[in-house]
């Protein structure tokens, strides 16, 4: 089997055309709670808290009849200092069809399906990391190219989506509400934040150093003021976590359902890239790090699968 005919194997069997038991209505609820927990997909535990509030938007979607809502905030940028940058590579794609395995049961049992939103923080990423507007603007084209050429492959009732903050906004509230923001940040931390090792180390590898930038001692703690500041905007939260809305993520956070990106992997897709493993006759997808992309020994596998478009998705790495 080549990488080419594993993935569109396993493209094909995403809307797999075998019929699900009927639910009865007072049942639905917990055959879908029990879904998203699902122990099979899920990386990390959920809190006994988070556990009460998605039973809360599960039932506050079933009484509306709507789709059952998931929304996923993140960079929606791709690492500047990966090759494939800034579009979308294999990692995206992996992820998503991850992501679509665990869902399908609820789409299959409950009509109005899945809407699953990924919240882009662009808007933030140039004055953090130093990453042009036209590279994160490259990126959220490839990645609804990505949203686009999956969906051929779904059921209707399974939608993808992505929703730029910037979009909650005009320029000047978010300009004003950001300043506000740092501005109460830094009174309630009583200055710039404390960092240790590992979260210098994390913002030393997202942020494209601008010419002299680093002869600032303090340059990491004034990126994580900015970082910190954003998160408390009046208009990113209240949207990610509406009541009706199940917060989900890659790694382990208070509030959500932690699922990584493949069964293999807890790299984050957007700062990763997607490879092949092989096993035997067959692969394993994985989304690697960047350092785990210095310690794997691959070759690219050339790959063309009609509709998958982008600089990223005519080869493959195999390891």
């Amino acid at each position: 089997m080549t990488a080419q005919e594993f993935i569109l194997q396993k493209l094909e069997h995403l809307n797999d055309p075998s019929v699900q038991k009927t639910i009865p209505d007072t049942e639905l609820a917990d055959f879908i709670f029990k879904a998203v927990m699902n122990k099979h997909f899920r990386k990390y535990s959920v809190t006994p808290e988070y556990f009460e509030k998605i039973k809360i938007a599960i039932n506050i979607n079933l009484e509306k009849n709507e789709p059952i809502k998931f929304s996923f905030p993140f960079g929606a940028y791709k690492l500047w200092r990966l090759e494939e940058t800034p579009e979308t590579d294999w990692a995206e794609l992996f992820t998503l069809m991850y992501y679509t395995e665990w869902l399908m049961p609820i789409a299959k049992i409950y009509k109005p399906g899945i809407w699953f939103d990924f919240s882009s923080d662009e808007i933030i990423v140039e004055r953090m990391n130093n990453i042009p507007t036209s590279e994160t603007e490259s990126y959220a084209k490839s990645f609804n190219s990505v949203l686009n050429f999956l969906q051929s492959y779904l059921p209707k009732n399974i939608k993808y989506s992505l929703t730029p903050v910037r979009s909650l906004y005009t320029p000047k509230e978010f300009e004003n509400d950001l300043k506000d923001k740092i501005k109460k940040m830094e009174e309630k931390l009583g200055g710039l934040p404390t960092l240790d090792d590992k979260h210098k180390h994390m913002v030393e590898l997202n942020v494209k150093l601008k010419p002299e930038q680093d002869k600032d001692p303090k340059w990491r703690e004034k990126i994580e003021l900015i970082h910190q500041a954003y998160y408390t905007v009046d208009r990113r939260r209240p949207y990610n976590r509406a009541k009706e809305k199940i917060i989900t993520f890659v790694t382990k956070m208070s509030d959500c359902v932690a699922v990584g990106t493949t069964k293999s992997s807890i790299a984050k897709f957007w700062v990763g890239v997607g490879a092949l493993k092989k096993q035997n006759n067959t692969f394993m997808e994985y989304v690697l790090s960047p350092s785990q992309i210095e310690k794997t020994q691959f070759i690219w596998e050339p790959i063309k699968i009609e509709g998958l478009t982008g600089k990223n998705f005519h080869q493959i790495r195999v390891f």
